[in-house]
């Protein structure tokens, strides 16, 4: 029961300042969409086995859930929930209960002083990158599990007169799966910055303090204490240098801290409103690090790309409001249309479901870790939108090697062990009616160690049909077929009819 008592618990921090912002935000403006989902899924291989092993079976999925969007004028949130009762016809060995949770805001403690930033995300996730993989979360797979992270993050920004900004905040970060394999994690980002006003013109300096502690229920806990001072100059309005010099001391290679020294140069270009180009290659103590990214919007379409490489641990990502590739990509293309983050979130969803795409669509799942890692990432991104179609097209591959190798924990990446991941998806909408909505997704994706047993492959193809039955009721019917090849080779063919109505 570990994990749902610290679902529960975390969960209620999470949303801690929900009542103090209605106690002092009297107009409360809040949207409040409760729904329920009925999803009934006929599959040739429930299991996901061999040809020799498959059964076929008929599974039911029951999904009551809330989405609650508040734009006060001190609490802006964004809070989606559903709670999936899945049950199989021939057997209730397999039954569960599944959650599903996104949900992010600010909360304005004290006016243009003190905020609170929270994030909290439940979803399924594979365990090993070389075991069973699926493109659902309804076949009985051991190699998958529910992943439950949530973070709190107070902080305080101001200005000490008209020399420098400030800012203090600490990030809380915790990670629990409900599998007895898997390893739980908690983390402490800890981070001052000190900068300069916009007085000082094109140059500008800025000044960094921090440490992020990180624990493994299954391994170690390890410390990075970072210290830095950095210079900006811009050379035009389009165009920022940037450099940094510091020292990092951490034990992630040792059982007592040793000291790095780190240097980062960058380069910032942003020739319009709808394009940007970022470049920073650095060095730390692992190694070189580095990060790029690009995107270009029009109209109608949305370019990304990046490209970085960096330890992963965590607490070591920042940011609140992710969900997936696809609800990322249009979460950027929605920035002119709406520049309010929960307000945006809502708008993506709707439009995303108005089409039967499915706002968490990632073309790689994590495989969980229990120490800290290198991970090199680099990610291509395109939608093009148009007045009935919709196109996009995610392009990601992954390379990730164990950073802590004195921990003495068994994952993916224990013994030197490199795992690389690629795939891409592709995904087609045709609105046949101003109702209805065609949808065809095409899928692959890899996986690859050290040796030639650790390896997987996965491909797909789903087809959609999805439609208003009435003003606050949605139906789809789904087609299905999955390949994958790795040690437990398999196929399967399902057909899935879903009822979605809202209240």
């Amino acid at each position: 029961m570990k994990p749902l008592r610290f679902t529960l618990s975390t969960a209620a921090l999470a949303l801690l300042p929900l009542p103090m912002a209605w106690a002092q935000d009297a107009s409360r403006p809040i949207s409040i969409t409760p729904r329920v989902s009925v999803t009934e899924t006929l599959t040739n291989n429930v299991a996901l086995s061999n040809s020799a092993g498959a059964r076929s079976d008929l599974v039911t999925e029951i999904s009551p859930g809330i989405r609650v969007n508040i734009q006060g004028a001190r609490l802006k949130t964004y809070f989606d929930y559903a709670l999936s009762h899945v049950d199989y016809a021939r057997g209730n060995s397999s039954s569960r209960q599944q959650n599903a949770l996104n949900t992010f805001g600010t909360f304005e403690a004290v006016d243009n002083w003190a905020f609170i930033d929270f994030s909290g995300n439940i979803s399924q996730q594979t365990i090993s990158a070389f075991d069973t993989q699926s493109t659902n979360n309804t076949a009985v797979n051991a190699n998958q599990t529910e992943v439950a992270n949530y973070r709190v993050s107070p902080y305080v920004k101001g200005q000490l007169g008209n020399v420098a900004n400030y800012e203090a905040r600490v990030s809380r970060s915790v990670t629990s799966a409900d599998n007895a394999t898997a390893s739980d994690t908690a983390s402490t980002n800890s981070v001052v910055r000190v900068s300069n006003v916009s007085s000082f013109r094109r140059l500008g300096w800025s000044a960094d303090v921090s440490r992020l502690q990180s624990s493994y229920s299954a391994g170690r806990t390890t410390t990075a204490d970072n210290y830095s001072l950095g210079l900006t100059y811009d050379l035009s309005p389009q165009v920022k240098l940037s450099a940094n010099s510091g020292q990092e001391s951490n034990n992630y290679t040792s059982l007592d801290k040793q000291t790095y020294s780190t240097h980062s140069l960058g380069l910032t270009w942003l020739p319009s409103g709808r394009t940007k180009l970022s470049l920073l290659t650095g060095q730390r103590s692992f190694g070189n690090n580095h990060n790029v990214s690009f995107e270009h919007r029009s109209a109608r379409t949305v370019w990304r790309f990046t490209d970085s490489k960096d330890v992963s641990t965590p607490g070591s990502q920042s940011g609140f409001g992710t969900v997936g590739n696809v609800y990322d990509l249009l979460f950027s293309q929605f920035a002119t249309l709406e520049p309010d983050l929960s307000a945006r979130a809502a708008l993506v969803s709707s439009f995303l479901a108005n089409r039967g795409i499915s706002p968490s669509a990632t073309v790689l799942g994590n495989f969980l870790t229990s120490a800290a890692s290198v991970q090199r990432s680099q990610n291509l991104s395109f939608a093009l939108l148009g007045i009935r179609d919709t196109i996009t097209f995610l392009l990601t591959r992954t390379e990730s090697s164990r950073l802590d190798t004195i921990a003495s924990v068994v994952d993916n990446l224990s013994n030197a062990n490199t795992v690389i991941q690629n795939g891409f998806s592709i995904n087609y909408s045709h609105r046949l009616t101003p109702d209805y909505s065609l949808g065809v997704v095409l899928s692959h994706r890899a996986s690859e160690g050290s040796t030639a047993a650790e390896a997987t492959t996965l491909k797909s193809i789903n087809v959609n049909l999805t439609g208003k039955l009435g003003q606050k009721t949605a139906a789809s019917l789904g087609l299905r077929h999955v390949v994958s090849d790795s040690s437990n080779a398999y196929t399967e063919t399902a057909v899935t009819g879903n009822l979605n109505v809202q209240f």
